[in-house]
């Protein structure tokens, strides 16, 4: 079954749209076979239909790939970033290219920020690992007394950080503004540690 949804999808990837029929010839296997894989993967949102009509007689349902598919492609997003922060480098100042960083956290801080506005700092911190968890990290927590320990392991920003290390100011910032507190890196990855954690004091900041 894998092999015949990545053949589909590679197909849709390449070719733009396809007809059942289309690919039914790519995958060997009859179209009503073809159609159950399609409607499994347009109900999990990997590819969409569309109906095209051409001149006379029924319209033709032509499939494509939808947004939830490009996840499962290889990426260079991390390449990208780090020649854009290559150029910004040459052109901003390093306070210049801190206030980058600083808006970025107000814009994330932002987008969730009901969901920072009430609730205890336990469960501010789950918020905040669920959002980290869309941003690509693995994060758990564990409670030290009245205070917190989170870890992160497995970070998507590690290839771009070991060249541009003030990038990691983004997390740790971004775990201030939302919960609202003081927060300390205990252990960091470039620095030889086996997984990022900080420290999250109960006390809350002053505003």
């Amino acid at each position: 079954m894998k092999d015949t949804r990545s053949t589909i999808l590679n197909y849709l990837r390449e070719h733009g749209q396809a007809s059942v029929v289309e690919l039914a010839e790519q995958v060997a296997l009859t179209p009503v076979s073809v159609h159950y894989h399609l409607g499994r993967m347009e109900s999990e949102g990997l590819i969409a239909s569309q109906s095209l009509r051409h001149g006379v007689g029924r319209p033709k349902l032509m499939y494509s790939l939808a947004n939830g598919a490009q996840a499962l492609f290889p990426q260079a997003n991390h390449k990208l970033a780090d020649r854009l922060l290559d150029v910004l480098k040459t052109q901003l100042t390093a306070e210049q290219i801190e206030a980058i960083f600083a808006s970025m956290v107000d814009g994330i801080a932002a987008e969730h920020h009901e969901k920072f506005t009430d609730g205890t700092l336990e469960e501010k911190i789950e918020a905040l690992i669920e959002i980290m968890g869309e941003e690509g990290f693995i994060a758990r927590v564990e409670r030290d007394g009245a205070n917190f320990q989170l870890t992160q392991c497995g970070c998507p920003y590690q290839y771009v950080a070991e060249r541009h290390p003030g990038i990691c100011a983004i997390d740790l910032q971004l775990m201030s503004s939302t919960l609202g507190t003081e927060v300390e890196r205990d252990s960091w990855i470039l620095k030889g540690d086996q997984v990022c954690t900080f420290y999250v004091k109960a006390v809350q900041a002053e505003v």
